[in-house]
């Protein structure tokens, strides 16, 4: 297995999510653990020293001002994991609980967290074990994960449940000690350090954008399918057409699309049915532009997110001091995944727009619904109400989530992101779209085969249009698509098929 060395400032999203699926073991770089022993030792001698320091030697939230003493100091690392331990629902998945173990592993690597070296070590182990703390979905409101940390760091120091790579679920202490795992022992700030952060939505953002990015790419090649199977007209994605506007999303767009396309006939404009062609065709590099610009976005926001620290207070090595801070509060994080979802729901209404279009004969030159002439079948006229429903439910997905006061803390803790919310919504979204992808590679490739122009089309198209018939056969006589969508979205879930993904596409996973 390739190990993944952390070193507080490595990762990325791509890294994230295949760490947080179990490709990797983790290492952690000996410069981190350094800057992390040299964090602690400021964090003894402010205890040593009695200076007052949330959540160090003060007690938290509303209690912050309450000064601790020598006694309590001793038992309020355990008592902080205990109190807040309160995510509750179903089980989170596995890849999410390990993705935000992966993530405070990596921040604490920075120093700032002020946490003992053992911490991230222990961290490590259990990730390397493959034992997985359980914690509930609800809980977080983006103001730091304080209570879903608080339940992972709960079964650490052996008091909650783990899931050993069987799936089997058992107390933590014994899972632990089954892999010779020493529960953690907690020294101070060590349970506020576990609770504190914002590794739970950052982990969650980063496997959200990941998957949002393959099925955009995925989106990318459909369109392409689409473009030939409707013979359109490709000079609106001419290079010196776009560069007169050259924005950034449809820029990039335009060059994943002409990857795609290279070979073509229709690059010859006589081959064009067209002058001008419906606006869901002309202007995908517009519309899948906006949704490449948000997904540029939320990385820059999600990768600073799992490499910076978000820990309250901060220890800061350099100035031999510790601040509380609002590092923790992820309205930017919330407010960049949500941007992905209300592109791709933009992205998914032109989707269905072009398959309307190849359905439609007076657009496509083709039978109506793509059936087979004197047949009696609707053909793909009744799937369309599908692709509606899955529209639907994806805009639904899309909203805005609805922010207001918090009443935490007696008024303390008066604001929220509710940042969780939107990273949720956005994996509902990248569902929908990978059904919305599978509905566009089936209605493109039968028009393609109504058209019989599979010799016209460019060499990728071709040997996405191959795959698609591995998974779902000419419509000859009505049979239901289930079986055919649910082959193509195992094949997008994989990520992996180079028929989806050509080579520019590939080196961005």
């Amino acid at each position: 297995m390739k190990a993944l060395r952390l070193d507080g400032s490595n990762l990325t999203v791509g890294v994230l999510a295949r760490a947080a699926c179990g490709e990797y073991q983790v290492e952690l770089s000996d410069t981190g653990l350094e800057r992390m022993r040299r964090a602690r030792a400021l964090v003894d001698r402010v205890i040593e020293q009695r200076v007052p320091v949330y959540g160090v030697t003060t007690g938290l939230g509303a209690r912050s001002s309450e000064a601790l003493d020598a006694h309590t100091l001793q038992e309020f690392s355990i008592q902080t994991l205990r109190g807040r331990a309160q995510a509750m629902g179903s089980k989170a998945p596995r890849e999410i609980v390990r993705a935000a173990m992966i993530v405070r592993a990596n921040t604490m690597l920075t120093g700032y967290s002020g946490a003992r070296p053992q911490v991230a070590l222990h961290l490590a182990a259990c990730l390397n074990a493959n034992l997985t703390p359980v914690v509930g979905e609800v809980g977080s409101i983006g103001a730091a994960d304080l209570v879903q940390n608080a339940t992972l760091g709960l079964a650490l120091i052996g008091e909650g449940e783990m899931q050993d790579a069987s799936g089997e679920i058992g107390p933590s202490a014994d899972k632990m000690r089954a892999y010779g795992i020493t529960p953690l022992t907690l020294g101070p700030k060590d349970g506020l350090a576990l609770a504190n952060h914002t590794g739970f939505s950052s982990g969650a953002a980063a496997l959200a954008c990941h998957a949002a990015e393959v099925a955009f790419e995925v989106a990318q090649t459909a369109a392409s399918l689409s473009l030939e199977a409707f013979r359109a007209n490709l000079t609106p994605f001419k290079h010196s057409v776009l560069a007169a506007k050259p924005l950034p999303g449809q820029s990039l767009v335009a060059a994943g699309l002409r990857a795609r396309l290279e070979g073509s006939l229709l690059w010859d404009e006589k081959h064009a049915r067209r002058l001008q062609d419906p606006l869901s065709y002309r202007n995908i590099c517009q519309i899948h532009g906006a949704t490449a610009s948000a997904l540029e976005q939320a990385r820059l926001v999600v990768e600073i997110e799992a490499n910076g620290s978000s820990d309250n207070p901060i220890a800061l090595i350099e100035s031999d001091e510790i601040i509380s801070c609002g590092n923790y509060y992820t309205a930017e994080l919330g407010q960049g995944i949500e941007g992905i979802s209300r592109a791709i729901a933009s992205q998914a209404m032109a989707q269905l727009s072009r398959m309307s279009k190849l359905l439609h004969p007076d657009f496509s030159g083709l039978p109506a619904f793509l059936a087979q002439e004197n047949s009696g079948s609707n053909g793909f006229a009744p799937v369309m109400k599908t692709a509606e429903a899955w529209l639907a439910k994806l805009v639904h997905a899309a909203q805005p989530v609805p922010i207001w006061p918090s009443i935490n803390a007696n008024g303390v803790e008066d604001c929220l992101p509710n940042s969780p919310q939107s990273i949720s919504a956005l994996s509902t979204a990248v569902e929908c779209m990978r059904h919305m992808n599978a509905l566009e590679l089936l209605i493109a490739a039968q028009a393609i085969e109504l058209r019989a122009c599979q010799v016209e089309m460019a060499p990728f198209v071709q040997g996405t249009f191959a795959m698609v018939r591995t998974h779902a056969k000419a419509l000859t006589i009505d049979r239901s698509f289930g079986c055919d969508v649910d082959g193509l979205v195992q094949v997008m879930r994989a990520g992996a098929s180079s028929a989806l993904f050509p080579v520019c596409a590939m080196s961005r996973k």
